[in-house]
């Protein structure tokens, strides 16, 4: 019976030993997947903001060397990346586009297919009246440049009076029927 228990236990032994071989192989393997996800993370966004770069100068360029008539207004200089020159509400302003009675903020986004994308630029309207107080006497347009666009989003922003500005082949066009003053 002695013997029966102490095989019983070796062999008891042995599967916990193997079983706990076989939880560190496990944990092993989820360290390296873990890694592997970290990288293909930093790819993934590598990739997107290269994309999101790539859609910024497209729209910069088109803005800044050919269309810069909107909205029945002449522009006369496009900005791009502004940023406010004092203490105010945080915020960044991909594109905006100048003249002496008028401010069209744009966000450019490569895709752009989110719910509150609206909200957002709603907001930008009121971010760059509180951050450049010297231009509060002029009208502000908002606008959206994008690569791509989807249906509900779109309708969202024309719903707001915000105006869409999309790539046609190799030039913009630029829907602004329902554009509004904000």
């Amino acid at each position: 019976m002695y013997n029966e228990s102490n095989n019983r236990l070796a062999a008891v032994e042995a599967i916990l030993a193997n079983f706990s071989l076989k939880m560190q192989e496990l944990r092993e393997s989820q360290d390296r997947t873990d890694k592997q996800i970290k990288q293909l993370g930093k790819q993934i966004g590598g990739v997107s903001n290269s994309n999101g770069d790539m859609a910024e100068e497209y729209f910069f360029n088109a803005l800044y060397h050919g269309q810069r008539k909107m909205f029945g207004e002449k522009f006369d200089d496009v900005v791009r990346d502004a940023r406010a020159p004092f203490k105010g509400f945080e915020d960044q302003y991909d594109m905006l586009m100048i003249n002496g009675c008028a401010i069209c903020i744009v966000e450019v986004k490569y895709k752009a297919d989110s719910e509150d994308l609206a909200r957002k630029i709603l907001r930008k309207a009121q971010t760059f009246r509180a951050n450049f107080p010297q231009h509060s006497g002029k009208k502000i347009y908002l606008a959206v440049a994008v690569m791509s666009i989807h249906p509900l989003t779109e309708q969202a922003c024309i719903d707001n009076g915000i105006s869409i500005i999309k790539q046609t082949g190799d030039t913009i066009t630029i829907y602004d029927q329902n554009l509004k003053i904000f």
